[in-house]
């Protein structure tokens, strides 16, 4: 059955009055080919939407997604699911822009529910100087064509009356509103790209870590795995945390650290916060999912690391950032913890290009970036396979910036430290 009819309403009817028992796996699980036309190596969000638009875009099928784990096991399964377009720099201000129109229509585009919730996104801010960045913000984005409004003190109490407006440290001047921002369920934007690959006929590869990249020539010729050599005539890397350590392969040395960021979520409450709030103090942010619990987090936890858990010092700031910015929070149990493994650059922008090898191509260095980043980073990198040329939304995210100076997109001016964006 197509992408368009497998779940129409008759069928979810259908199914509920029969115990859905006639539902069926939603991809295929094939065995590896030889050789694939493109074979991408990561099963994230990002890897998967590259696969689907290759196949939709680009009549691309000889496709393979290769997974050392299962689909979506990754940082798509692991963040806290903001989705928004308020950036400020030229580069990064269309790209998310171009991000954020994707994901309007994406769950009529996958015919899946991806759960997609414009709340509207508040940006806090404490102080004059925070409020200024806030107000030139707000004009880059509007000159952007999408929507921004400041609000000041008075207005934004009538909005969300339980954060702590009078902080001693961090007293709350206003915010920056974008409506059309939000969340999506990060499990189900990995499941609905990975549905619609497959039935354009991209096969995807569990279970298969990348084990080499095989290179003669100056140009790629294949790839080595867990489950056999893959021959390939090109080669794209979508591999977020563990980017170095799968380039390294390859014999590339990437300009990027891998950090753990943590994130927690609070026991099953009714309603309570009806946005996305973040705070310019202590990087807080916090949604509430629709099965109730708080989603929260703050900053990376400040060491480079591949282990998806975080330490406690990190763990203790951010209760005690929320319990300044958002008291009634301190009554709700916390339910469980996790950390993601950040890909940062020294810029805390991204990467989508080719690298110095012909026919291999690199996705990385998504930072805070990545699930917000989804659709785009899909569209713009299958964009990239496919034609060799950048697409109009992603000519900034250069991988010669970093050795040139030239073109670098340090988004919250913070220098070049990769741990500080």
């Amino acid at each position: 059955m197509g992408i368009s009819g497998r779940f129409s309403g008759w069928r979810v009817l259908k199914e509920g009055l029969t115990g859905n028992k006639g539902w069926t796996p939603h991809w295929r699980d094939p065995e590896p080919k030889r050789e694939y036309d493109v074979v991408i190596v990561g099963g994230g969000g990002h890897g998967l939407a590259t696969a689907y638009y290759l196949a939709r875009e680009h009549g691309l099928r000889n496709i393979a997604v290769l997974e050392k784990g299962y689909l979506g096991g990754g940082n798509v399964g692991r963040n806290t699911t903001i989705v928004r377009a308020n950036y400020y720099l030229p580069g990064n201000s269309e790209f998310y822009s171009h991000s954020l129109r994707l994901w309007e229509g994406l769950e009529q585009d996958l015919n899946y529910n991806a759960m997609m919730s414009q709340r509207g996104i508040l940006n806090v801010f404490h102080n004059d100087g925070q409020r200024d960045a806030t107000i030139r913000r707000a004009n880059a984005i509007i000159n952007q064509g999408d929507d921004a409004e400041i609000l000041y003190r008075d207005q934004l109490r009538q909005m969300v009356p339980f954060l702590n407006y009078d902080n001693n440290r961090f007293p709350i001047m206003g915010a920056l509103l974008q409506r059309r921002a939000g969340t999506a369920r990060h499990d189900a934007v990995a499941w609905g790209y990975a549905r619609g690959a497959d039935q354009f006929g991209v096969d995807l590869i569990q279970n298969c870590e990348v084990t080499g990249i095989d290179v003669a020539g100056g140009r790629v010729v294949g790839v080595q795995t867990a489950r056999g050599p893959i021959k390939a005539k090109k080669v794209a890397l979508a591999a977020a945390g563990r980017s170095g350590q799968v380039a390294a392969l390859a014999g590339l040395t990437l300009p990027i650290e891998s950090h753990v960021l943590q994130a927690f979520v609070t026991e099953g409450l009714k309603p309570v916060i009806d946005h996305v709030i973040t705070f310019a103090e202590g990087h807080l942010y916090i949604s509430q999912s629709d099965k109730g619990g708080l989603v929260f987090g703050s900053y990376l936890d400040f060491y480079s690391s591949y282990a998806a858990r975080g330490n406690l010092a990190m763990q203790e700031h951010t209760m005690e950032a929320i319990a300044a910015m958002v008291p009634a929070v301190t009554k709700a149990r916390l339910l469980r913890s996790w950390g993601g493994i950040m890909d940062m650059t020294p810029d805390g922008s991204p990467i989508i290009d080719h690298t110095p090898i012909a026919g291999l191509y690199l996705n990385a260095g998504w930072c805070y970036g990545g699930f917000k980043a989804t659709p785009a980073s899909g569209h713009c990198f299958a964009h990239l396979i496919a034609t060799d040329r950048p697409h109009a939304a992603a000519t900034g995210f250069k991988l010669d910036r970093f050795r040139t100076g030239r073109g670098l997109m340090d988004e919250e001016g913070t220098g070049a430290q990769h741990n500080l964006h």
